[in-house]
């Protein structure tokens, strides 16, 4: 099976032509080489990709007749991704939250004084 197709099959992706443009952007490899969308996958072989900031890596179990549901997908895969991986995801995720929420427009002038009082509030005192 191609290996486009086994990654949407296995619902890593959500159509086939975003597998497609991972794989024309050199994101999807098949045992340690950069695998073009019709590069076939065979039991044994391993995947690794990026998507959402997280390098995943497949074991390729068995391989789908057609595209199988959520339930199933352990059938044909086996993950072993490292869990640090989402660990450093979700530690994005927690500093974005710090930062100003997107689409609120520019700092007011009030925001930019109390950002200036707090960076530089605390080398007055000093």
């Amino acid at each position: 099976m191609r290996v486009d197709k086994y990654l949407w099959c296995v619902r890593y992706y959500k159509t086939r032509n975003m597998v497609t443009e991972a794989c024309r952007k050199n994101q999807i490899t098949v045992n340690g080489q950069v695998a073009k969308a019709s590069r076939d996958v065979y039991p044994g072989d391993t995947i690794t990709f990026r998507k959402d900031q997280i390098t995943y890596t497949l074991k390729v179990l068995d391989i789908p007749l057609n595209r199988v549901g959520a339930k199933l997908t352990d059938i044909y895969r086996k993950d072993e991704t490292p869990a640090e991986a989402f660990a450093h995801l979700e530690l994005l995720k927690l500093s974005k939250e710090h930062y100003r929420k997107s689409g609120t427009g520019r700092p007011t002038k009030k925001d930019r004084r109390d950002l200036d009082d707090f960076e530089f509030g605390a080398e007055e005192e000093i």
